[in-house]
């Protein structure tokens, strides 16, 4: 009781005449905070667990369904004649240079243009109120009106085909890099006892994590293999997707293989070896320029300080000895 009392007068002294009811009411709403979430806690219904599973299938349904119809109306498909080419050829190349790039929906090409069309529109207008801006705080030259007008729709309007341009030489690039790697592992995949589709679908499911590019191509030829479609036409249209040499070189390795009826394994042997020197050939070819690449970088950083170390200290007693001179 002593223990209890001096407790009671302590908190009175500290938060007055209440404090004793001040304490037990934050106690007991903290054992409430601590027995609320057991309290709420209760197991799912195994019903319930079910009914949410088939939701969640029913909504990937319908997304795919959704995804194989189009992706839903296109905003942009009213505008069709005026933001796409008319002419078959012209849309063709771009359509093919997109796809290069890894824009493969059925709208890139109307999304491109239009792209095009906003950021030169929007860029035009920026350089107008610039224009107006400058014409307000000062008198600047016709040409100069001009050049300020002009250049950022310029700029607006080359900027989308330059960053299509740079995805697809990056996207290139990858493939080639990782090409010498799929013919390896697909020459133990065909030795292995696989068959020609089934190694293309193990060699696109492990190159998925290093080269997706490359693996993207592979899953498209193994899909369009099992719809049925005619495998020359299927490794021509990868050739063609790709742009890449090598590439065509190895879907034309593969069609003739299949045509005059050698061996794939051979084949992709012989194939697989060029690739490693064709990969290591690059590799040295790189490491050849890399010298003179560096010349422009070494003479601005090399000679500028050992010219100060070297002719530092003359130039500074030849101007202590002219100042003593002058005095």
């Amino acid at each position: 009781m002593e223990i209890l009392d001096t407790i009671t007068t302590m908190l009175t002294d500290l938060l007055g005449p209440f404090g004793p009811l001040i304490v037990v009411g934050m106690l007991g709403v903290l054992m409430i905070l601590l027995v609320l979430p057991t309290m709420l806690k209760k197991e799912v219904d195994p019903l319930d667990k079910l009914r949410a599973s088939t939701r969640a299938q029913n909504s990937a349904l319908s997304k795919a369904e959704k995804l194989r119809a189009g992706g839903g109306k296109d905003k942009l498909e009213k505008y069709s004649n005026f933001l796409e080419p008319q002419d078959e050829e012209e849309y063709s190349a771009i359509r093919l240079k997109l796809m290069q790039a890894g824009y493969r929906t059925k709208n890139a090409v109307r999304m491109y243009h239009f792209a095009q069309f906003a950021m030169g529109v929007g860029l035009l207008l920026a350089g107008v109120a610039y224009a107006i801006y400058a014409s307000s705080t000062g008198e600047p030259s016709t040409k100069a009106t001009i050049l300020s007008i002009l250049i950022p729709g310029v700029v607006g309007y080359m900027t989308p085909k330059y960053w299509v341009t740079r995805r697809q030489s990056a996207r290139q690039e990858e493939i080639v890099n990782g090409f010498p790697d799929s013919l390896d592992m697909m020459l133990v995949c065909v030795e292995a006892g696989q068959s020609l589709d089934q190694s293309i679908i193990r060699v696109a499911r492990e190159l998925k994590s290093g080269f997706p590019a490359l693996a993207y191509e592979f899953e498209v030829v193994a899909h369009e293999m099992k719809a049925g479609k005619d495998k020359q036409a299927v490794l021509r249209d990868m050739s063609e997707r790709c742009g890449v040499t090598d590439i065509a070189s190895f879907v034309t390795v593969l069609i003739q293989s299949q045509q005059f009826g050698t061996s794939i394994a051979e084949a992709l042997r012989v194939y697989a070896g060029e690739m490693r020197d064709k990969r290591v050939m690059r590799a040295e070819e790189k490491a050849n320029t890399l010298p003179t690449k560096m010349t422009l970088a070494t003479m601005m950083l090399t000679v500028p300080p050992l010219l100060i170390i070297l002719i530092g200290p003359s130039i500074f007693n030849i101007a202590v000895t002219l100042g003593n001179a002058n005095f």
